[in-house]
């Protein structure tokens, strides 16, 4: 599958969103990744399905929307209605999760689920045909610019496996945390295709490169 990079609005700046949402659309994104938390699930707290409903004003590729909350079921219809082209649940957070991935399609959205560094693959064997992405994450989830966590490598060669089994070759395979130029070899060699990336996106010289190197490829001046 074609390597894709969803820049996280994470660490953009906030009080010009709208501007680092174009600038990243403009230098090659494909998707644009929203980190919503709730203080509670991670200890951290960021936005909610309004400022979603501004961000798809803002831009027209996928809007890649990470759940990381405790009760995500109450959260699926606010998100999709705001505009979320992705809805991502965290394995841990739900109760059903057969029941919600199915929700979330239901939305006509594609449905997500995310998966805790401690958390096995094991764990989404049930459901694999009820799943379009899993996002690998490779940090503890709730804050921006954490060190990647080598040890999930092999997790993502595991998921790939999985679904590839099962002749589910179109399953997105996403990884979250940490994610630069060096660490987005390791991971897409093991079978990701979506680098989610903060950090070496938005604090970079120049995005355009920076979105270039992490696709392998050579600067977009070059």
């Amino acid at each position: 599958m074609k390597t894709l990079v969803a820049p996280s609005i994470l660490s953009a700046d906030f009080a010009n969103l709208g501007h680092d949402i174009k600038r990243a659309e403009e230098g090659g994104a494909d998707w644009i990744h929203v980190d919503v938390m709730d203080g509670h699930f991670v200890p951290n707290l960021t936005i909610g399905a309004p400022v979603v409903k501004s961000i798809r004003k803002q831009t027209k590729l996928p809007l890649d929307v990470h759940l990381m909350v405790t009760n995500p079921d109450q959260l699926l219809l606010d998100f999709a209605e705001a505009g979320s082209d992705h809805i991502i649940v965290h394995v841990e957070a739900c109760t059903h999760l057969q029941r919600t991935l199915s929700h979330i399609r239901s939305l006509g959205k594609l449905a997500g689920v995310s998966l805790n560094p401690a958390t096995p693959p094991e764990t989404l064997q049930y459901v694999l045909n009820d799943i379009d992405e899993v996002l690998v994450m490779s940090v503890n989830p709730g804050f921006g610019g954490q060190k990647f966590l080598s040890a999930v490598v092999p997790k993502i060669r595991i998921l790939r496996q999985m679904f590839d089994g099962i002749g589910r070759k179109d399953v997105h395979i996403s990884v979250d945390g940490g994610i630069n130029a060096e660490t987005a070899k390791l991971v897409v060699e093991a079978g990701a295709n979506v680098l989610v990336a903060g950090n070496s996106v938005y604090r970079a010289d120049n995005i355009a490169d920076a979105i270039a190197g992490l696709k392998g490829q050579p600067s977009a001046r070059a």
